[in-house]
This record gives C-alpha cells, structure tokens and sequence, in this order.
C-alpha cells in the first residue's frame, strides 16, 4: 500500500505543484533521483522546496516520511512535469 501511495498520492485530495517551487535546485535532485533510483534525498528535496515558498503540507510530509519512495514518485514526478 506504501508504494501505491508513493505513485499516486491520495487521489482524493489532487495536488498541483506552484511553478516557483521548480527551482533548478528542486529539479536538479529530483532529476538526480529518478535517474539514479535512489530517494535517499527526499527530505533535501523538501529543503528545497520550503526554500522556493512551498508550503503544502501533503509535499514536504510525503517528502520527509519514512515510507518508501520509486521512479514515479508523485512529487518527484510533479517537479519534473511528470505528472
């Protein structure tokens, strides 16, 4: 059930992602983790997008939980117009 979630957020609550969170920071580590596969830097990414102005507390919660994440990461695939 964690990775469901992981991939597709809470389909009753839709998130939309502010263009000005997309700084080439937060694009950069989400590019490096779905490149790489590896999610280890979520909560530098949740950093990042608090320092951009995000304050959406279903983004930075889901970033910085101890769930697991994968390639489809609905953040990680917001940030890189994935999703």
């Amino acid at each position: 059930m964690a990775l469901v979630r992981d991939i597709f957020g809470n389909p009753f609550r839709p998130i939309s992602l502010a263009p000005e969170w997309r700084t080439p920071t937060a694009v950069a580590l989400a590019l490096r983790m779905y490149d790489a596969r590896n999610f280890d830097a979520m909560p530098i990414l949740a950093d990042a997008l608090q320092d951009a102005g995000c304050e959406n507390g279903d983004i930075l919660n889901h970033c910085r939980g101890n769930q697991p994440h994968v390639r489809g990461c609905w953040v990680v695939d917001l940030i890189l117009g994935k999703g």
